[in-house]
């Protein structure tokens, strides 16, 4: 299954809440990644994010298994800052548990301690991390070969290279700016969703 993840872009607002409801069907899970937001904020977004139009099966918190698992989540991502992901599998089994890593050893680490998906980037250059080479392509292809567990791919992903990232074995993608500031974020995602259906069909797996 190759899957279209959106990640919000920390500064998230009312405007934003209503594009959520309107990709809601072209979008597989929405990330919710608010660093800034103590958890009384937090589970406020969540709720306007589930009155907006998404349902909370299509949602994984950024750090807080907790809230995830409160308001009945997908699940969660971890980061180099997170609690560990072997204590988050244990004490949230109904959580879908992923983490963020940026190296091949960090990828068998994840999957060593029980992490259901990986995150890796950044593949392309991307305007979130300045002044950071990308990891690129070959990277990706590695760690998809020596690693078992999807990896979901992120960092400068758009329509003009998504084949080339599917092509190095990524299960999917992430992306935030690529849609959270296109001029019309439905169709641009509407155009992420086709080339990944597409190619899930192109591709038996």
């Amino acid at each position: 299954m190759t899957t279209l993840h959106l990640v919000t872009n920390g500064k998230i607002a009312e405007k934003e809440l209503t594009k959520i409801g309107r990709i809601a069907e072209n979008i597989d899970f929405l990330h919710v990644r608010e660093k800034q937001l103590q958890a009384k904020d937090l589970c406020v977004l969540i709720e306007k994010i589930i009155a907006a139009g998404l349902p909370a099966k299509k949602i994984i918190i950024n750090d807080r298994a907790d809230l995830a698992n409160i308001y009945h989540c997908k699940g969660v991502q971890l980061a180099y800052h997170s609690a560990p992901v072997r204590e988050v599998v244990q004490a949230f089994p109904d959580l879908q548990v992923g983490k963020s890593v940026h190296s091949l050893p960090e990828a068998v680490e994840a999957k060593r301690d029980g992490a259901d998906f990986i995150l890796f980037g950044h593949v392309y250059q991307t305007q979130s991390k300045p002044g950071l080479a990308p990891k690129g392509l070959s990277t990706l292809e590695t760690i998809v070969c020596d690693v078992s567990v999807p990896v979901i791919a992120i960092g400068g992903i758009d329509v003009t290279n998504l084949k080339a990232v599917l092509a190095a074995g990524a299960k999917g993608i992430a992306v935030m700016s690529t849609i959270w500031d296109a001029a019309e974020p439905v169709q641009v995602s509407q155009q992420l969703r086709t080339v990944l259906d597409n190619w899930k069909e192109e591709h038996v797996e």
